[in-house]
């Protein structure tokens, strides 16, 4: 069983037809990696219609598409370079689809003009395996130390006397 440590993947690709299912066998390839087989197709679905229609409506056909699991949810971004773009115009039906089959989306400007439009998973990784109890081990101490006595107050508050250096009470 793989262990479930946030992951995170990035891809930059120049969208076209024939490039969109390479994608999509790309992007569940890391999911079934990262053992999240039952968001294969709530994830590539979403990113497929992102990438479709950035091909359809987009001049600019450059995107990156991200990921990241941090052991609850997995959140894919797309972004695309193309500024003329109108994620409510052009994008509507897959915004709608993504509403629909996300746990949360979202869509932002970057910087340089660029939109993102990201949605959210909630998941678990791989199947929880039941603790198995270990033998106990030895101690490696020869012992424990004793807790210290506790002294009265009286004792405190007055003077100590020492003989030969040693405590021996309160005056």
């Amino acid at each position: 069983m793989k262990t479930a440590v946030p992951c995170y993947y990035h891809l930059d690709v120049e969208v076209s037809p024939e490039r969109v299912g390479q994608v999509r066998r790309i992007l569940a390839a890391h999911l079934r990696f990262w053992d999240l087989e039952n968001l294969v197709e709530p994830v590539c679905s979403g990113a497929e219609m992102l990438l479709r229609a950035i091909d359809e409506h987009a001049s600019d056909k450059n995107t990156s598409i991200e990921m990241w699991w941090n052991r609850q949810h997995l959140i894919t971004a797309v972004g695309g370079n193309d500024h003329a773009l109108r994620p409510d115009q052009d994008l509507r039906t897959c915004l709608q689809h993504l509403a629909a089959t996300s746990d949360g989306w979202g869509c932002c400007a970057t910087d340089t003009g660029a939109k993102v439009i990201w949605f959210s998973q909630r998941a678990r990784a791989g199947e929880r395996v039941p603790l198995v109890a270990r033998a106990p081990e030895p101690i490696t101490q020869e012992g424990l130390d004793v807790p210290r006595e506790i002294m009265p107050v009286a004792r405190l508050a007055g003077p100590a006397v020492t003989t030969n250096g040693v405590l021996t009470g309160a005056r």
